[in-house]
């Protein structure tokens, strides 16, 4: 634990060297800050409300205004990174040609009715021609004159649904060199409209990285690239192109921010035959489709949790329950340990919901208290033990960009993506925490390192290149499993691409592959019987995944094949109703419905709940359906006289000896506070601010000493003398 000496004068904290510093200086000279642990965005300046104390204020917006925001985040002690907006944004100056002199209406992405897709009024969702990028420059440009320490281009998005105006057609026959098809008219027409979507904006983007790497060689600063963006599941499910694994080969781009929250995850999918949300297992799929964006390219990825969601007719306690559940699903990674805690702070601790009731109520006391008890602990994921307790590991499934470039007419793939849920659920029910695999990152030397066993289906999606099949059948080859799942019946299998152009001939991809892999391409492998190939084996089931899907019983069906399978992989088989994840001291738990029979998993020791706003201690858990849990173990490597344990906001350490622990602490203004101390004994005074604090408690049998106060979006010293 880190500590800073500071000096107290009226009760307002100052340093030393520096009586005249601002108050906030406590955290900007706190070296963790600069680990960029957590953030969030806003497009307001600072205000009480959106105090959230993370480590970044993502300011949104390259309006003319944007300094001004930025500098009252900057004022009280936040790094400060910028968002804006890629496809859609208050861009009317290059709409109306105010910017370079022509009129860009006609680049609005437009629907086949002639209608323009729009954000609201004339905010429409643009088909990013060259200039729209060089209009983006400008507007970036702001917010690098402003020292921003890093830019965010948000959700380069494209509507499947769009493809029908006048810029679209001059791209198309810029990029195809022929004359533009309407998209529904064929599957070929709407394949090669989403690669020429998802070519623009990757084109859009790279103007952005461009004219920033060139301001970093030019002044030697490292103004870093991100690109929030929502899963490659969710935008194939909702019928929006965005150029998603493609970004990560681009030059100056840093990674990602995973817009994953309970408005994506709630999206309902089948399994058993059954249609209804699945919040967490869909999250959890989201989130490890993001981390696979990136795991073995060396960038990065912040994880979005989000209290609340553009939704606003939920109330309070189905914003917490489904809040919870993608928490929890995001905490199952853990390679990733940087969030944005929040988008839009102020609608959250603000806001009132059921917006529309008449009796809409602001955020519950209890849930400001343990949501911002969470956030000040997602500070403290970058753990190195990790052990986990659950069904079989080591299973991918793969998914590819071209998810989403099947996704309307004249025929498009299954409109709940069973093709991806059909063999994903199954493992996920029966507590193997299954991973999508980027199939455009096979190419990424040991990306396939770790998994045993891999099901792949090209129902749905399309290798974009012949490139990903040699390092698949190599994996193969050193011993790896991997399932086959389709029928071939998929009409994009005739779409003109690599498989059937240029001297090659195969049918469908699925062909090459087999080829790859030494197998007969003309009878094939025997259906559901392995195939020896090196040390590894395929096996292939012929049949769509959408089926398995729509079955009360094609999940059993699936595991039939499966489970005696794995042996060929040295898997050990196992199920469970539940996922355990061990992260240093924190226990992430998540209870499944839907799954085997069996008792639900009790854990024994001694816990706090995270998501209890009271913070109690408790010595058994049980691990019922549908529960989730994020818990403190208390009793994992206990060290030091007075440890914080839990705290809801900031809760920074200062100064500590045998007798006294001095905090700072901030957080959302008129809010519940409480900070959780393993104490060594009772406590002889407490004050905030120099006033007394009465409301606390200690155990003396734990050591454990609870206080509760007021929260302010003010640095406060909290001493403790015991």
């Amino acid at each position: 634990m880190r500590f800073l000496s500071v000096v107290w004068v009226a009760g307002i904290l100052v340093l030393p060297h520096l009586l005249a510093a601002s108050p906030w200086d406590v955290f900007t000279n706190d070296p963790d800050q600069k680990l960029e642990r957590t953030c969030f965005q806003t497009g307001r300046g600072y205000s009480e409300k959106s105090n959230l104390r993370s480590d970044v204020a993502i300011v949104y917006g390259i309006d003319p205004k944007l300094p001004e925001r930025i500098q009252t985040w900057r004022d009280h002690g936040y790094r400060i990174h910028v968002m804006t907006g890629v496809s859609w944004g208050e861009y009317q100056d290059y709409l109306y040609g105010r910017f370079d002199g022509i009129n860009h209406e006609d680049e609005a992405q437009t629907s086949r009715d002639g209608t323009k897709i729009s954000h609201g009024g004339d905010v429409y969702y643009m088909c990013p021609g060259t200039n729209f990028g060089k209009f983006l420059c400008v507007g970036v440009q702001r917010a690098l004159d402003a020292e921003a320490e890093a830019i965010h281009l948000e959700e380069p998005e494209f509507w499947v649904r769009a493809g029908y105006s006048e810029g679209f057609k001059r791209e198309w026959k810029s990029h195809f060199n022929e004359e533009w098809q309407a998209p529904h008219s064929s599957v070929d027409a709407q394949w090669r409209a989403s690669k020429l979507k998802y070519f623009l904006y990757r084109r859009a983007l790279q103007q952005v990285f461009d004219h920033i790497q060139e301001y970093n060689r030019r002044t030697g600063r490292n103004v870093r690239c991100y690109v929030p963006t929502h899963s490659l599941i969710n935008y194939a499910h909702w019928g929006i192109v965005s150029p998603e694994s493609s970004l990560a080969r681009l030059q100056g781009c840093d990674g990602y921010i995973a817009q994953v929250w309970t408005g994506t995850s709630r999206t309902r999918n089948v399994y058993r035959g059954n249609l209804r949300e699945r919040t967490f297992e869909t999250a959890f799929l989201e989130y490890g489709a993001m981390q696979n964006l990136v795991r073995a390219t060396g960038r990065k990825v912040w994880y979005l949790n989000d209290p609340i969601e553009d939704n606003p007719n939920y109330d309070w306690e189905d914003y917490r329950v489904n809040w919870e559940s993608t928490l929890t699903a995001s905490l199952f990674q853990p390679e990733v340990w940087q969030f944005e805690v929040a988008p839009w702070p102020e609608r959250i601790f603000g806001g009132k919901y059921p917006s529309k009731a008449p009796d809409a109520k602001g955020i519950p006391p209890a849930y400001a208290t343990e949501l911002q008890t969470v956030m000040n602990t997602l500070n403290d994921m970058k753990q190195n033990r990790v052990e986990w307790d659950c069904g079989t590991t080591g299973i991918g499934v793969i998914i590819g960009d071209s998810l989403m470039f099947q996704r309307s007419n004249p025929t498009p793939s299954d409109k709940h993506m069973s093709h991806l849920y059909g063999l994903a659920l199954p493992l996920l029910k029966r507590g193997m925490p299954v991973t999508p695999v980027q199939l455009e990152n096979l190419t990424i030397p040991k990306y396939l390192d770790g998994f045993r066993m891999i099901l792949l289906t090209y129902q749905g999606m399309k290798p974009l290149s012949p490139d990903v099949h040699a390092p698949l059948a190599d994996w193969v080859r050193r011993g790896g499993l991997l399932v086959v799942c389709d029928d071939d019946s998929d009409p994009y299998n005739t779409v003109r691409e690599w498989w059937n152009s240029n001297g090659l001939h195969y049918a469908t991809p699925r062909l090459h592959l087999f080829e790859q892999l030494g197998l007969d391409t003309k009878t094939g492998v025997t259906a559901e019987t392995p195939v020896k190939v090196g040390k590894g084996s395929v096996v292939w089931i012929r049949q769509n995944p959408a089926a398995i899907a729509a079955s009360p019983t094609g999940s059993d069906s699936l595991m039939a094949v499966l489970r005696p399978a794995t042996k060929l992989a040295r898997l050990a088989w196992r199920e469970t109703n539940y996922l355990l994840l061990r992260r240093g001291p924190y226990l992430i738990a998540s209870g499944l419905d839907e799954s085997g029979e069996g008792e639900p998993k009790i854990l024994k020791g001694r816990f706090i709940n995270l998501f209890d706003p009271k913070l109690q201690l408790q010595k058994t858990v049980t691990l019922a359906p549908s529960t989730r849990l994020f818990l403190r173990d208390l009793d994992f490597n206990r060290k030091g006289p007075t440890v914080v344990l839990a705290s809801a906001g900031k809760a920074l350490p200062v100064n500590q000896d045998k007798t006294s622990l001095t905090l700072v602490v901030e957080a959302v203004a008129n809010t519940p506070g409480v900070v959780l101390l393993s104490a060594p004994g009772a406590p002889r005074t407490i004050t905030l601010a120099g006033q007394a604090v009465n409301d606390y408690e200690y155990s003396p049998a734990e050591k454990l000493l609870w206080i509760r106060f007021p929260n302010a979006s003010t640095p406060r010293e909290l001493a403790v003398r015991f």
